[in-house]
């Protein structure tokens, strides 16, 4: 479980309207500053996306992803990611480097790693 999340509409809303976005081909990514010292995130998985338990699954790779590449990302900013719809196949690795991408477009990743990615 995400220890802080995105909870309603006004907060989603706010990263929309003033984050920046970036988009790959299984997810999309809204950064937006929040001046404190902790991630925030919002995990959207749209119906179009498929049924309860693809949605769900989705979900869960999604939120795997951040929990174990938490320690990699800086912190202090409301992170919106949305699953698009050719997601719903896939396996954890490719949700995973999805969000790394993500992660290396918006600069959220720290300067100092244990590996050479």
């Amino acid at each position: 479980m995400l220890p802080n999340s995105l909870k309603n509409s006004t907060e989603f809303k706010r990263v929309y309207d003033y984050g920046k976005s970036f988009a790959n081909k299984y997810l999309v990514m809204y950064v937006y500053n929040n001046e404190t010292n902790s991630n925030r995130i919002g995990i959207s998985v749209s119906k179009k996306v498929g049924n309860s338990v693809v949605r769900h699954r989705a979900t869960r790779l999604i939120r795997e992803s951040v929990r174990l590449n938490k320690e990699i990302v800086k912190e202090g900013y409301d992170i919106v990611i949305i699953a698009r719809g050719n997601i719903k196949d896939k396996k954890y690795a490719d949700v995973e480097s999805a969000y790394i991408h993500l992660c290396k477009l918006h600069h959220l990743l720290n300067e100092k790693r244990d590996d050479n990615s």
